[in-house]
C-alpha cells in the first residue's frame, strides 16, 4: 500500500525502512526508546508491521503495528522528524495505517503515549475503561542499562 501526498511517499512496503534513520530518531530522539540499540531496532522492523513516511527517498516518518492480524494491535515507536511537522504528516499516516486492510475487524487497537492523546482521539482512541484489568512488566531504562554494561 502506497499513497503519494505533496511530495511525500507513505508506504506499508517494509523493504523501504531505513532501519539507520529509525534506530537513530528512536535510540536519541525518543523518550520511549532512549539507547536502544540498532539489533533491537531491526528485529522489531523486521517482525512488525511498519510504515514509513518518505521525502526524496529519505525516511522522514515512522510507526509499526505489533499484531497478530486477527484480534490485536499495538501501536508504537510512531514519529514524524522534527523539520516536517506541522504538516498535518501523522494524520495521514495514522488514516492510512488504521485502514490498512491486514488490520480490519480486529477486537482491539491500543497505544501508549505521553504526549499525542489529542492526535490518537481524533482516530477513535479512549483512554482505557478498565485499567484496573490491565497488567505489565516495565523495566525502566532498561537501553541505557544494556548501554552502560
Amino acid at each position: 500500500m502506497e499513497i503519494k501526498e505533496n511530495d511525500f511517499i507513505f508506504s506499508d512496503d517494509r523493504s523501504l525502512v531505513d532501519v539507520k534513520a529509525v534506530h537513530h530518531y528512536l535510540s536519541t530522539q525518543s523518550y520511549w526508546a532512549k539507547d536502544i540499540p540498532f539489533e533491537l531496532v531491526q528485529r522489531a522492523v523486521e517482525n512488525s508491521l511498519c510504515f514509513g513516511i518518505y521525502k526524496d527517498q529519505q525516511q522522514v516518518g515512522f510507526a509499526r503495528w505489533v499484531t497478530d492480524k486477527a484480534t490485536f494491535a499495538y501501536l508504537c515507536d510512531v514519529y514524524v522528524s522534527e523539520e516536517f511537522r506541522g504538516l498535518g504528516l501523522s494524520k495521514k499516516l495514522m488514516s492510512l495505517m488504521l485502514f490498512h486492510p491486514d488490520l480490519q475487524g480486529l477486537r482491539r487497537y491500543q497505544l501508549t503515549t505521553l504526549d499525542a492523546h489529542g492526535l490518537y482521539e481524533q482516530f477513535g482512541f479512549k483512554a482505557l475503561e478498565n485499567p484496573e484489568r490491565q497488567m505489565s512488566i516495565v523495566f525502566k531504562n532498561l537501553y541505557s542499562q544494556m548501554k552502560n554494561d
